[in-house]
């Protein structure tokens, strides 16, 4: 079984050598009691760690079942020491934090064993030294007696081939003595036991072999192995299998792992040499190959084990793992309350960016100022006044600069082409905007349905006519033009449903979906400006005349009509005609005549148009931050525009004046912008070949009124001025470009604005791109040139605020590093505190990587419990933290810690915990184990 050759040990401190062991020559059976008695510091104990595999020999040689030891590495000698050898100390060695269970099953865990299996042979064992009713129990609760058990029930679960005891009775009574060393004999019936003790009775007992040493020599042996019991000399099948390694049976039970020595060729006659040098290689490749197997065997501790045995141990010190947990926290809260805040100001920038963007989009008009160049223009205009005497006034052209550059500045974009090329490149815009809207030049033309009690102009708004105020009717009452295509209260919505449901909220009826319907907007406290319940007919706009002219005149205690509250009913039984500009003229002999002041002609057109509904009432959400510009306006969709625009050009007056480029369909004359009258009246000669093309009736007309002309002596260069004058009333003033434009005319093509919706700023940056793209393409004076008056005011605000961010971060992640060296320090104490559990775990067959994984699972679940409660800490801190932003800002729930922050945060905290506790892990993991025995 076991034969130690030679075997010395020499510990050295400094120029100190001190030997220990001097030339052991031993060999021992299968199974036997042996007993090494000696006094203190004669070698028993050292000699008891070698054959453990605890301690290194200095030189010599051990061999197990015929294989040398000389070429184990430090993982050969953890699965010896966990497959066969099982340890029984002195002072019991057990793990206080682990129930009498758990450090039965230690051994066979570091084996890698079923849970299942194990705890099976865990009971098996205990059940054999009588301690099967005491699996619960911890060492702290049990009898010196009953401790010494759990240690031999430890020692025996792994069915070890050698059994080691140091000093097994010498901390119990007689007794108690007396069991041990009767379940100690019983297991020497069919194993190795091999004891240390200081008592020779109990060695004289119970032993079947005592061996005595004095000063690290063999004095006595007293039934050595004789040359017949040899293992060297025992048949080939009994050293073929190595059973130390039966880790895995299967692994175990390869029929080509066979002994050296039973290989070795044995050297006769005059081949002796030759024959040597064969054994010796034979030998050696019979170790390898054993090596090999014994290797391959060896299974490392699962990391669930590790998480299990470190698990345990913190909860044995609940109030420091608890605070140092707090200390790891303090910097994931710092970080987490960073994040949060300005993750939640992140959202609420891109939540206003969205909702600014839809209402201030980028606008590209027909005819556009580049505000931008012109006020650079003007700027550096300002700074070239020349230098003069102060000795009078002298003129600053500011006017002539202002007008010059702002003629510079003013370009015409061609948004037919940009249209094109907008329809043929979607896929570019996608995920970038919530909208694209196309504005026309086309009027809405809306009246109240109802006629009964007169005709009612909703839009244009007649408000303001009433009040004798022209022209104003787009511009006042709070609500600006937008884009140029809207009309008084009546604005166009996107076409975004998503975007619109996400800003308003519905309190009375739905969203509009089709063409002829629509809805009112009011502000977040249900309020719109009286102008618009005055143009919607709602309020009296008469009273509102009277009372104003009253005022006008100086009257004094002039009564205003009262502000009234409307119902949801009655603002949704509101109900509307539109119609296109063409349809209030007819055509009365070959012209077409304006017919908006005949009464009964315009009810008619009124009841022919299309009915339009007012079929909801919306609302901001609280928050959203759209422009309080909307607020009390009418929204319609844009296939309203667009089926008027339809409507308009298949109008007869429309196809009439397009079929007649030339003449003005309102008086069936020529259209002339000078160039025709300055041709006829160039010469006489000229005024004569105009005459012969016009209608016989005319021609007569105009020929007697020269002749009358002529009578008066007036010479040819008198009479062309009065000629002219004649001729004028003859040719229309107004252009063909006029009258589409009075018609209300428009291409759906050729859009006189395109607005473009971007999602956020960063949106609008690459939209930007996009433009400038397509002017790539384009000679400079073809370009699309537009203003980004928003971009102007907030391009840097998202990057201000990252800066803040990052540098509040940074601050925080120092004492995110300062807690984690912290941490690193603690596990450090905490590897001193468990010094002698990891040489017990190196006794039961651990490996340095082993210990290395307990205590790096040890700082992983601190990283994991600081991650986890900086997490729960910042989200309580979150609640009122939100509440006093609340109170101040009107901005609820600013404050939010993204799920994915929170998990990486926490896996942080893990990593930096880890990175930490390397050190001492690698600490742990080189300890001696000899020496982390011993201590206490």
């Amino acid at each position: 079984m076991l034969k130690l050759s030679e075997i010395r040990k020499v510990y050295e401190s400094g120029d100190i050598k001190v030997e220990a062991l001097k030339g052991i020559d031993i060999e021992m059976r299968d199974s036997e009691f042996v007993s090494i008695l000696g006094p203190s510091g004669c070698g028993k104990t050292t000699l008891l760690n070698i054959i453990g595999g605890l301690d290194e020999y200095t030189s010599g040689d051990m061999k197990v079942r015929g294989v040398s030891t000389k070429r184990y590495k430090s993982k050969d000698w953890d699965a010896y020491r966990n497959h066969s050898i099982g340890f029984v100390f002195q002072n019991y060695n057990l793990i206080p934090h682990q129930t009498v269970l758990k450090n039965v099953e230690l051994a066979l865990t570091l084996s890698g064993v079923s849970r299942r299996e194990r705890k099976k042979r865990a009971l098996e064992a205990l059940e054999k030294v009588g301690l099967s009713d005491q699996i619960k129990k911890k060492p702290g609760q049990m009898s010196g007696g009953q401790m010494q058990r759990v240690a031999i029930a430890r020692a025996l679960v792994n069915d070890p081939d050698i059994l080691l005891a140091d000093e097994p009775t010498g901390a119990l009574d007689t007794a108690t003595s007396v069991q041990i060393m009767e379940i100690l004999a019983e297991v020497a019936t069919n194993k190795l036991v091999i004891m240390v003790t200081h008592n020779p009775e109990l060695a004289q007992t119970y032993s079947t072999r005592i061996i005595k040493l004095l000063d690290g020599k063999i004095q006595s042996d007293s039934m050595p192995v004789g040359d017949e019991e040899s293992f060297e000399n025992l048949a080939g099948d009994q050293l073929c299998k190595p059973d130390f390694w039966k880790g895995d049976e299967k692994e175990n039970k390869s029929t080509d792992i066979v002994a050296p020595e039973q290989n070795a060729v044995k050297p006769e006659g005059k081949n002796h040499k030759k024959a040597e040098k064969k054994a010796e290689k034979e030998q050696r490749k019979a170790e390898r190959k054993i090596l090999k197997a014994h290797r391959a065997s060896r299974k490392s501790m699962k990391f669930f084990t590790a998480l299990s045995l470190s698990f345990t141990n913190l909860l044995t010190k609940k109030g420091r793992t608890f605070l140092t947990s707090f200390a790891g926290s303090i910097g994931i809260i710092g970080i987490a309350l960073i994040l949060s805040i300005s993750n939640g100001v992140q959202i609420y920038i891109d939540k206003v960016q969205e909702d600014t963007l839809s209402n201030y989009p980028i606008s590209i008009e027909r005819q556009t100022l580049n505000v931008a160049n012109f006020m650079s223009v003007l700027s550096e205009s300002d700074n070239k006044g020349e230098e003069h005497e102060l000795d009078a006034i002298y003129t600053n052209t500011i006017m002539t600069q202002f007008i010059d550059a702002m003629m510079k500045e003013v370009s015409v974009n061609n948004l037919a082409e940009f249209k094109k090329y907008i329809d043929n490149n979607k896929s570019k815009f996608e995920g970038l905007i919530s909208d694209i809207q196309y504005g026309y030049s086309t009027k809405l033309n809306v009246f109240r349905a109802d006629t009964q009690n007169g005709i009612f102009r909703v839009t244009p708004s007649a408000v303001f006519e009433k009040l004798g105020i022209r022209g104003m009717g787009s511009s006042m009452g709070g609500m600006p033009r937008m884009g140029g295509y809207d009309s008084d209260v009546w604005t166009r919505m996107l076409d975004n449903d998503e975007l619109i449901e996400k800003q308003y909220e519905v309190i009375a009826g739905k969203f509009p979906k089709e063409k002829d319907e629509v809805v009112l907007i009011v502000n977040d406290q249900n309020e719109v400006v009286d102008y618009t319940l005055y143009t919607l007919g709602l309020m009296d706009c008469d009273a509102l005349s009277e009372a104003f002219g009253k005022l006008m005149k100086g009257e004094e205690n002039v009564v205003f009509p009262e502000p009234r509250k409307v119902s949801y009913d009655e603002v949704l039984n509101l109900e509307f005609r539109l119609f296109e500009n063409s349809a209030i003229y007819e055509k009365e002999k070959g012209k077409w005549v304006d017919k908006s002041s005949d009464v009964v002609f315009m009810k008619n057109v009124i009841d022919n148009g299309l009915s339009i509904k007012v079929v909801g009432i919306i609302r901001p959400k609280s928050d959203a931050a759209v422009s309080s510009s909307l607020n009390g306006r009418i929204g319609y969709r844009s296939s309203l525009m667009e089926y008027l625009i339809e409507r308009v050009n298949d109008s007869r007056i429309v196809k009439e004046q397009k079929e007649k480029p030339d003449f003005d369909v309102f008086n069936g004359i020529p259209f002339d912008d000078g160039t025709l009258i300055n041709s006829i009246t160039s010469s006489m000669e000229s005024f004569n070949e105009y005459l012969a093309t016009l209608p016989e009736e005319e021609r007569m007309r105009s020929a007697q009124s020269i002749g009358e002309l002529q009578k008066q002596g007036m010479s040819e260069q008198d009479m062309m001025p009065m000629i002219r004058d004649m001729l004028t009333a003859t040719l229309s003033g107004a252009t063909y470009e006029d009258n589409l434009k009075k018609l209300g005319v428009s291409d759906l093509a050729e859009p006189s604005v395109i607005n473009i919706f971007p999602i956020d700023f960063e949106s609008k940056d690459k939209i930007a791109d996009i433009i400038k793209e397509y002017n790539d393409t384009l000679p400079e004076d073809e370009r699309i040139t537009y203003t980004d008056y928003v971009g102007l005011i907030m391009s840097s605000v998202t990057t201000i605020i990252d800066v803040i961010s990052y540098i509040l971060i940074s601050f925080v992640a120092i004492s995110l590093v300062v807690s984690s060296v912290m941490i690193g320090i603690i596990t450090n104490i905490s590897v001193l505190e468990r010094t002698k559990e990891i040489g017990i775990l190196r006794a039961v067959g651990a490996s340095k990587r082993d210990i290395a994984r307990v205590f790096n699972a040890e700082t992983l679940m601190i990283g994991f419990a600081a991650g986890a409660l900086g997490i729960l800490i910042t989200r309580l801190l979150l609640i009122p933290i939100n509440a006093i932003i609340y109170h101040f800002t009107d901005i609820a729930d600013i404050a939010k810690l993204p799920n994915i922050a929170a998990l990486m945060l926490v896996l942080i905290s893990m990593l930096l915990t880890f990175t930490a506790g390397i050190f001492p892990a690698m600490s742990a993991a080189r300890k001696d184990p000899v020496e982390a025995l011993r201590s206490e």
